[in-house]
């Protein structure tokens, strides 16, 4: 009887322990964030964050997992997805791209599955794409790749139910290849390929069921499509936009728990007149500046942002870069940043731990402080900046873990 009561509690145990995970407990960043820390300078900052090491950890909104957690596992995946979820990401993130049969998939891109997918390695599939796999032309004498390898495999050159045949891969590729199987090798050295034995692909559907199960909410981007609109005659952007949405409605999730994303302005309009139940926290992702834009010069922002309070825009997500500046050496508010809050925005930013290492300057994301970011442990000094002067609500990460860290020791 006693053996039999041991087993009960076991079970019960394990039970509770998995339930747990579900809701967001037995959070777990990893050694990451502790590095980080070490790596630091000296000083009130690295003093704070290293009084927090032994604090249990919880999920938080303020950190998002970037499709995932692609710093290790295949993007878009629900292997990328559990593992935001067990570092503490309180919100999940599936970009929402349209199949053959205008079925809604998890892609960063409509036309991204060459170098996110193992599409090439599937003879039948890969005879559907838009664009068939070119070799390279190399140099023979001194190797030099005089035309890169192409291909293009779009989401909507495949029904979902071949979509589903699919398997994720770390997102590149190899520019010099003579074969598909070269092409799609290519994975940075800051990356890995540990956790790339599967990598299970996920209809939007899917993505918002799973998500569920993990207790996070939800920012599903509305990719830009790569074909021309009204697709196969008559599915037209707006169908396309309200049909993201629906799918929400239909799965009996509450408006709140979802941050619908676009970078066209137009969408998020189309939302907060057609839905306002979800437009009321549209996220207007502000990638306007990219072509002259700087900063700190008000006069190359269009549309600005005290415009786009004024067309009701309620959240703006511009990248890294664009919220931050060098003053006296140090990292600071830009004026972007100011006039953001000026405007009564709120400002989530992305991505944090994406483009490489800040040894070598950070790449694309840290580009406006590429000067004064030295080492690993100035990621957590960017993150300081970011939650405390300019004020945003949350930060997409490619290793949600760091923000999950920062949130829980600062209370946010």
């Amino acid at each position: 009887m006693r053996f039999k009561t041991l087993i009960v509690a076991a079970v019960a145990c394990l039970l509770a322990s998995v339930a747990g995970a579900m809701a967001g407990e037995n959070v777990q960043v990893g050694p990451r964030p502790y590095y980080l820390i070490e790596n630091m300078d000296d000083g009130p900052l690295k003093d704070s964050l290293r009084m927090c090491e032994e604090r249990p950890l919880q999920r938080t909104a303020f950190s998002i997992g970037h499709r995932g957690a692609p710093m290790q596992f295949p993007e878009h995946t629900k292997e990328s997805y559990e593992a935001a979820a067990r570092m503490g990401a309180g919100v999940l993130e599936c970009d929402v791209a349209f199949t053959k049969d205008r079925q809604l998939v998890c892609r960063h891109s409509q036309c991204d599955l060459a170098t996110t997918t193992n599409i090439l390695a599937i003879p039948e599939l890969a005879a559907k794409c838009s664009k068939p796999f070119t070799p390279a032309k190399v140099d023979p004498a001194t190797g030099e790749v005089l035309e890169p390898a192409t291909a293009m495999c779009c989401t909507s050159d495949l029904t979902v139910e071949e979509f589903k045949r699919l398997k994720g891969k770390m997102d590149a590729f190899n520019p010099a290849a003579a074969t598909p199987e070269e092409f799609m090798a290519g994975t940075p050295a800051w990356r890995t390929e540990l956790y790339t034995a599967t990598g299970t692909v996920m209809t939007h559907k899917e993505s918002i069921a799973l998500f569920k199960k993990l207790g996070v909410k939800m920012t599903p981007e509305l990719k830009t499509s790569n074909v021309a609109m009204p697709f196969d005659g008559d599915y037209t952007q707006e169908r396309y936009a309200q049909q993201m949405l629906d799918e929400y409605r239909q799965a009996g999730v509450d408006p709140s728990m979802v941050f619908a994303q676009s970078f066209r302005l137009a969408d998020i309009l189309y939302w907060l007149k057609n839905d306002p139940d979800f437009g009321a926290q549209a996220v207007f992702l502000d990638e306007d500046g990219l072509k002259g834009f700087n900063q700190d010069k008000p006069e190359t922002w269009a549309p600005t942002p005290a415009e786009l309070a004024a067309d009701g825009v309620k959240i703006v997500a511009p990248p890294l870069w664009v919220l931050v500046t060098v003053e006296d050496g140090r990292i600071a508010p830009s004026a972007y940043a100011r006039a953001a809050k000026d405007a009564g925005l709120k400002i989530i930013t992305w991505s944090l731990e994406r483009s490489g290492l800040l040894a070598d300057g950070g790449g694309w994301y840290y580009q406006s402080v590429k000067d004064v970011v030295r080492k690993p442990g100035d990621m957590f000094t960017l993150v300081d900046v970011l939650a405390q002067q300019v004020g945003v609500i949350g930060i997409f990460s490619d290793w949600p873990g760091t923000v999950t860290y920062y949130a829980n020791c600062k209370g946010l």
